[in-house]
């Protein structure tokens, strides 16, 4: 395999949100934490952690959600650091990026000058940020396996000596497997995206080290876990060169377009990159192909250029593709900018993609009930020709969150960004996939939800036959039977003055009882109206509110 470097910066959604050197910060995706800073660290949030666990943890923890265009705006700056020094970059995700090395190793006199030149680069550009969330680490190895392990030792070794100069981990070439051979399966996990239930079948079966895995026989390997064993197997060996069946791409395959006149929106620019990864995948799918490497390449009237090699062994949709090229324009316009410069001084005139790296289209195995459908594929084709239109933040479908309250279980996202249209589309972000909306949430309601769930709770008055208004006491204790439900005219006559016929309650709910600016305590309460009508209503600090309505 070739020689490649890669550089980690560990814990980046921290650094993209913004982080003080002892400030605990946790990024949050689906309810559970994906990245933490080294304060939050010590004080016991640990990765995967929910939310609520993680604020039990540390009540004065700052939770950021997950926001990956974000992230890769604010990795830009990095990325523009290092492309100073070398020709071509790949950027694998924000935080991370490789390159081969034999180029600028020759010029900078060898791996380690070369690695280390690189370390203190990036250095210079994070500043004070390392202090909260560990030094970055610079890799060398043969295989991209093995660098990006020996990066995240980099980084491990430079956080316990505490000091701005510790070395990169540079493996001699051709010992990427005697570098591998002793290590943990876990790396395979958190490196190579080995599933973790492929790890541990590893383990049930006896191998407790990438040694032991890269010594079994090619041809067992392939007959007792099929590809991603084989996959498997060569990353432990330290001889993945590339994705399994990956190879270049047959000539002819580079697309292009010219702007008559330059282009000073980027979200025209996007557009017509819209229009050529869908070309490219169309000539693709033709022949039975997935892309899973290309560059990008964006030049100005003024000759400014920006080239961005991007990656993903799953293979690129058209979403996915286009994602990349809208994460490398926000970053070019932000990176000059943020250092004091004056940006893009001239509009877009020519944007091409180039596929430098293909493989076999296997497809999807469908299920005999379920699974996607030739309807999916028109909605996701649907959404990004709208998307093109008028913008991501426009095109938005809900996609299930968790929560106890009915209004936080589903939450508007990009329909670029969602796993509903494009399930490839988040995979390179390494975020862990969201829980299943049938597992129970500690503190819901019992099934089955609301049809309504009111964008803003309604205030009403829920009174006794007396005309008492209804309390719950800290014990959870009903003061009387609800017998009326009264709604102001103007939130909505129907519901005005209506009987209760039955009732269902109270389920108590007390959330964030060690934060005392947050602590909520709710008692809801399900209520049947005299004119057929339920309602999920919710008592709070004595004012009773309707927060959804099932049909």
């Amino acid at each position: 395999p070739d020689r490649l470097t890669v550089l980690s910066c560990p814990q980046w959604p921290v650094v993209a949100a913004g982080c003080g050197a002892d400030e605990p910060v946790a990024v949050v995706h689906a309810n559970r934490v994906v990245a933490r800073s080294v304060a939050a660290a010590e004080a016991g949030i640990r990765l995967g952690q929910r939310r609520r666990e993680a604020q039990a943890r540390c009540p004065h923890v700052r939770l950021v959600p997950h926001e990956p265009a974000a992230e890769a705006r604010a990795f830009q700056r990095v990325v523009e650091s290092v492309a100073e020094l070398v020709p071509r970059l790949e950027i694998t995700r924000p935080g991370e990026l490789t390159f081969a090395s034999r180029g600028p190793s020759r010029y900078f006199g060898g791996d380690r000058a070369m690695a280390t030149r690189v370390a203190d680069v990036v250095l210079e550009v994070l500043g004070d940020t390392v202090g909260a969330v560990g030094r970055p680490g610079v890799g060398v190895a043969d295989g991209r396996f093995a660098a990006g392990v020996a990066a995240r030792q980099a980084t491990r070794q430079a956080t316990r000596q505490a000091t701005r100069q510790a070395g990169p981990c540079v493996v001699d070439a051709g010992g990427s497997a005697l570098f591998l051979a002793p290590l943990s399966l876990r790396w395979l996990v958190e490196v190579g995206g080995v599933t973790i239930d492929q790890v541990e079948l590893f383990r049930r079966l006896g191998l407790r080290c990438l040694g032991d895995v890269a010594a079994l026989a090619e041809a067992d390997v392939m007959a007792r876990f099929g590809r991603p064993g084989a996959s498997a197997q060569r990353m432990a060996a330290g001889v993945d060169d590339r994705p399994p069946g990956a190879e270049h791409p047959p000539p002819g395959m580079l697309v292009v377009e010219h702007f008559d006149e330059p282009a000073q929106h980027l979200e025209s620019v996007v557009f017509a990159a819209r229009r050529l990864a869908g070309s490219l995948v169309e000539v693709l799918s033709g022949q039975g192909r997935v892309c899973t490497q290309f560059v990008v390449v964006v030049e100005t009237d003024h000759g400014e250029r920006s080239e961005r090699l991007w990656s993903l062994s799953s293979g690129f949709s058209v979403t996915a593709m286009v994602e990349r090229v809208r994460w490398q324009l926000d970053g070019w316009a932000t990176a000059a900018e943020h250092d004091g410069d004056e940006g893009i001084t001239a509009g877009i005139v020519n944007v091409s993609i180039e596929p430098t790296e293909v493989r076999a289209d296997d497809g999807t195995q469908l299920g005999l009930w379920g699974g996607r459908t030739q309807a999916d594929e028109w909605a996701q084709r649907a959404a990004a020709r709208l998307a093109g239109l008028v913008g991501d933040a426009a095109v938005v479908v809900p996609e299930w969150r968790g929560g106890r309250h009915p209004a936080d279980r589903y939450q508007w996202v990009p329909a670029s960004l969602s796993a509903r249209l494009d399930p490839g589309s988040p995979g390179a972000s390494g975020a862990p996939v969201a829980p299943v909306a049938g597992q129970p949430w500690p503190g819901a309601l019992p099934s089955p939800s609301p049809a309504a769930v009111y964008p803003e709770p309604r205030a009403v008055d829920v009174v006794d036959a007396t005309g008492v208004p209804v309390a719950v006491s800290g014990r959870g204790v009903v003061s009387a039977a609800p017998a009326r439900l009264s709604l102001p005219s103007t939130s909505g006559p129907s519901t005005s003055g209506l009987s209760i016929s039955g009732w269902a309650g109270p389920w108590v709910l007390e959330e964030r009882w060690w934060d005392a600016a947050r602590h909520r305590r709710v008692a809801r309460f399900q209520l049947l109206t005299a004119d057929g009508r339920a309602f999920l209503a919710a008592v709070e600090h004595r004012q009773w509110w309707l927060l959804a309505e099932y049909r």
